[in-house]
């Protein structure tokens, strides 16, 4: 090392010291760690580094923290934020952490609904994507390639300027990260045309343990099949990714359709169910239900809202044939283009499209506090079950309460339970999202909001899959299992929740993860274990 890069090293190191001296004791391996990373940054290390004594630390942690239960007072933070700018940033930040003990939490747009893409029970660097949110798209080829940081209303955007009649099947949250969403499976409109968007990932380039960068060749195919659903933080960092653009028409269209119980909601969703996945591929069709006070009464509307590749004419012919219970008309449909379907089930169809690309923008999908859950649905819920599932959203503390309802089949039949860690593909007739929210003046009432939804979860139990019950890893839920507060845990606490969200997949991921991470350094509460 050059005698003036030490200076710059002891120098940097004395000021932070002096500024925040407990760092020393909260952990003694802070200044190692900071040292290592300035052995690898030559240039200005404050572009990349936010400590907790950082002016910015604050603004860089929050900036993407999607659900406040975990930004409180109490809620873990870590030592250090690095925002690398260059994939040496990244390889660095590796390395430091692991030969220093600290944990290393991987965020890229920081939607994980338990927050374990910046929370840690231990102490832990977050290595935050932000600055690799490159976008390309070649539209002779149809791919494009996308780095992690991205989040899907950049991508969505960069397709919609070159192209009308080019999409990805993914979802309709803009503000979702692509590294993260891409990590889990993805579902979104195009679900039952093309399947989940990892099945649209054609290749990766890819960070391991040991700082080796990988793309599809190199790391073989177990470690492109693990990562392509497997979940986030299991494996290594996927720096970016070379997707599939698929074809949809100029135009499109879409409806909603709401009934309550007074106007037959009841036979109409029990109809729904064995309707919904028998539809063509070009249809995405989604029931939302929750309490709402009509003419001073409570009652339950349900929402029945789809999205169709075609003009409404051809979409009123095939609903009247398959489902006239529901009385389509033309003046329920919209026509419109497949981005400004993003827009309007992303309830923003107010709003320009340049919103795609507000990162900060807060989605009127999620409350700023929620809880969700999710599960998957193999036999149509009796009438009779519909009715107690209504006494139940009538409840007090179910007043922020809502179900979505989607149909799966199409696509989602065709492809083999294997091809991905993503394992809930072909008898599946749709699955079934709850969520409870609110906002902070009712920050009061949060236990009881929470305790409602486990409690409605289990009350569920009758309705849904079994031996597993089926889990999806981006609707992480740490109630139904967790490793230890380091991350260990054995095979057989594991595969409660293992099973849940991978069936008989998990095992593999397992193998995968022992010979690419065989001492276990990425983990989180819901991590991949090895093999011992």
């Amino acid at each position: 090392m050059k005698a003036s890069q030490y200076f710059s090293m002891s120098l940097f190191l004395l000021i932070l010291l002096i500024s925040c001296p407990w760092l020393i004791s909260a952990n003694p391996h802070l200044n190692n760690f900071l040292g290592c990373l300035d052995s690898f940054y030559s240039n200005d290390i404050s572009k990349v580094i936010y400590t907790q004594n950082n002016a910015s630390y604050s603004s860089v942690l929050n900036a993407t923290i999607q659900n406040l239960r975990f930004s409180t007072p109490t809620t873990p933070k870590p030592l250090v934020i690095v925002t690398p700018l260059q994939t040496s940033h990244i390889q660095a930040t590796i390395r430091c952490s692991r030969t220093n003990g600290l944990n290393l939490r991987i965020r890229s747009g920081g939607h994980d609904f338990e927050g374990l893409s910046y929370v840690s029970q231990v102490p832990f660097v977050v290595l935050d994507l932000t600055n690799f949110r490159s976008v390309k798209i070649d539209v002779k080829n149809k791919v494009a390639w996308v780095q992690s940081g991205a989040i899907l209303g950049e991508f969505y955007s960069e397709i919609a300027k070159r192209s009308r009649t080019l999409a990805f099947p993914a979802g309709i949250c803009h503000t979702v990260g692509v590294g993260g969403y891409l990590s889990g499976g993805g579902y979104g409109l195009l679900l039952r045309k093309y399947g989940l968007a990892v099945d649209n990932v054609i290749d990766a380039v890819f960070i391991d343990v040991n700082g080796r960068i990988l793309k599809r060749k190199s790391m073989g195919e177990d470690l492109f099949w693990a990562i392509r659903g497997g979940g986030g933080g299991n494996f290594g960092v996927v720096l970016s990714w070379k997707l599939k653009l698929v074809s949809v028409p100029s135009t499109v269209t879409v409806f909603t359709i709401r009934k309550t119980l007074e106007e037959n909601a009841t036979n109409l969703v029990h109809q729904w169910q064995s309707v919904g996945h028998k539809l063509p591929g070009d249809i995405f069709s989604a029931v939302t239900m929750r309490k709402v006070n009509r003419n001073g009464k409570p009652t339950i509307l349900v929402a029945f809202s789809s999205f169709f590749l075609g003009e409404t004419n051809a979409l009123i012919t095939l609903m009247k044939a398959r489902f006239p219970e529901l009385g389509l008309k033309k003046e329920h449909c919209t026509e419109m283009s497949w981005i400004e379907s993003i827009l309007y089930f992303g309830q923003i169809q107010n709003k320009s499209i340049d919103v795609l690309l507000d990162r900060s923008y807060k989605s009127p999908l999620n409350a700023p506090w929620f809880k969700t859950k999710l599960d998957y649905v193999k036999n149509p819920i009796p009438k009779a079950g519909f009715e107690k599932i209504w006494s139940k959203l009538y409840e007090e503390d179910a007043e922020t309460a809502a179900m979505a309802f989607i149909a799966y089949g199409g696509k989602m039949a065709e492809i083999p339970e294997s091809a991905t860690p993503f394992p809930h593909r072909d008898g599946n007739l749709y699955h079934i999202a709850y969520t409870v929210g609110w906002d902070g003046e009712e920050n009061t009432k949060s236990q009881r909001y929470m305790n409602w939804i486990r409690k409605f979860y289990s009350f569920m139990t009758p309705f849904v899959s079994k031996s597993p019950r089926g889990a999806y890893v981006n609707y992480r839920d740490d109630d139904i299992g967790t490793n230890n507060k380091k991350g260990e845990t054995s095979y057989a606490k594991a595969s409660v929740w293992g099973r849940k969200y991978f069936k008989n997949n998990f095992d593999k991921l397992i193998y995968i993860k022992t010979k690419v991470d065989p001492h276990n350094f990425f983990k989180h509460e819901q991590s991949i274990p090895v093999s011992v």
